[in-house]
């Protein structure tokens, strides 16, 4: 048997890739995040194969499935919401198979922040304002290190995007309001792709209070940043070189400007 850990994408089971979709149309056993997974993906399995929820599972429970079948022939799709890189808690899962010498795969799948950058039109790597995006999360339940404090990753001004954090939205703002600037945009995407998708479009002046009068406690993403000034005011960055006319590559001359 092979485990294949599949990212399953934001939320439209159209985002789902190809490759994936084939492994758990040939599945013999499901794993599913419950909680976050589209069950529309489901209908793609065949019909009758035994179907776990991991959102009701521990870790030794999903790992006792793979041990249970390891000697058995076929696919257990391990299904995960967006990209598994990404807070997927997929490491350990991966680690129990190469320990225990059980066959495995990663499929990777469309994460919600590109999903939210697709619903707001937006490019996350401007010219001339930013070239680096940052992906984190404040200290919840799941402690960050130190030396990945927000405080410190502010320092750059880079995009930035918090997963698992709109809880703390009020404290964000307080802490990247000083370095970036009370006025700079912030942006909340409550479930990225999905039918009931909300866009909340702000500052870090005043997205908190509207952030609270939403009702949103969990599935956004918090996204900063001077690039997402692209929202209000277009074509304020420098155009990209790759097209300009009078830049030569490695597949165009570039022709001099008169």
């Amino acid at each position: 048997m092979k485990v294949v850990f599949i990212g399953a994408g934001p939320g439209d089971p159209e985002l789902i890739t190809l490759k994936g979709l084939n492994r758990i149309k040939r599945a013999d056993i499901i794993i599913y995040a419950g909680s976050l997974v589209n069950p529309e993906i489901l209908q793609y399995a065949p019909a009758g194969v035994p179907r776990y929820d991991s959102a009701g599972m521990n870790y030794k429970e999903i790992c006792r499935v793979y041990t249970k079948n390891r000697n058995t022939k076929g696919i257990i799709a391990r299904i995960h919401t967006g990209d598994p890189s990404i807070y997927g808690a997929v490491q350990e899962q991966i680690d129990f198979c190469r320990r225990e010498h059980i066959l495995w795969e990663v499929i990777p799948g469309v994460s919600a922040f590109q999903s939210a950058a697709a619903a707001l039109g937006q490019e996350l790597t401007l010219p001339g304002v930013s070239q680096t995006v940052v992906l984190s999360r404040i200290s919840g339940r799941t402690p960050v290190p130190e030396r990945e404090s927000l405080e410190r990753l502010a320092q750059s001004r880079s995009s930035l995007i918090l997963f698992l954090s709109i809880s703390q939205i009020d404290t964000i703002c307080a802490i990247l309001a000083p370095v970036y600037g009370k006025k700079t945009v912030c942006i909340v995407v409550y479930r990225a792709s999905w039918p009931d998708q909300k866009i909340i479009r702000g500052t870090l002046e005043n997205i908190a209070a509207q952030v609270e009068g939403s009702g949103i406690t969990r599935q956004a993403l918090i996204m900063v940043g001077d690039v997402l000034r692209a929202q209000e005011a277009p074509f304020f960055y420098e155009l990209s070189r790759l097209y300009d006319p009078g830049f030569t590559h490695g597949r165009r001359k570039g022709t001099r400007q008169s």
